[in-house]
């Protein structure tokens, strides 16, 4: 997974053509751990996506700018617009119905 900042990530999310997913966690967050995994897991199922992170401790403002208003909260983006937000309450199963409906 590709570790996104304020430096790269305009370029990679933002400008990118095609399917990004940014997982925003943060070490603090025990769900999102737990997570982190699974969404590795899913990287290598779904190729034609584009699979990224944000520790939002270190990119706060970023996440603000992106809306994130808790945490686990994963973004899939659609040519830099955003077309899905998975955010708390979602299990990895529904990552991948998501992944699922996104790319088909």
């Amino acid at each position: 997974m590709l570790e996104l900042n304020k430096e790269n990530f305009e370029a990679e999310v933002l400008s990118s053509k095609g399917l990004v997913l940014v997982d925003f966690w943060s070490p603090k967050c025990v769900p999102c751990m737990e997570l982190l995994p699974h969404v590795e897991e899913l990287e290598g199922k779904f190729e034609q996506v584009k699979f990224c992170k944000l520790n939002i401790l270190e990119n706060r403002r970023l996440a603000i700018g992106q809306k994130v208003m808790g945490l686990p909260t994963i973004i899939i983006y659609r040519d830099g617009e955003k077309i899905v937000e998975l955010s708390k309450d979602f299990t990895h199963e529904d990552l991948e119905a998501k992944l699922n409906e996104v790319t088909a």
